[in-house]
């Protein structure tokens, strides 16, 4: 499980989920700085792959489709956002 209100410190986004898709390997700062949070144009990236899930906020993204202890990943700034 996961927190579903994850807040990133660092742009103070709200990061987003997609169940059963993850992010195409072109995928990059831009890309998620220009498109967040407008599903529409994030789309154009993203891969369906049942039992996956996609995350992103506006400066960072991840795939994950194995249980994945998020903290461990120092360069990720996401915390829960309160419930």
């Amino acid at each position: 499980r996961t927190c579903d209100q994850l807040r990133c410190t660092a742009c103070d986004f709200r990061v987003s989920l997609f169940n059963d898709y993850v992010w195409d390997q072109s995928c990059d700062y831009l890309f998620f700085r220009n498109n967040m949070p407008e599903l529409s144009k994030l789309r154009a990236k993203m891969i369906k792959r049942k039992g996956a899930r996609a995350y992103a906020c506006q400066c960072s993204w991840r795939s994950i489709d194995e249980l994945t202890d998020l903290q461990t990943e120092q360069q990720l700034r996401w915390v829960c956002g309160k419930h």
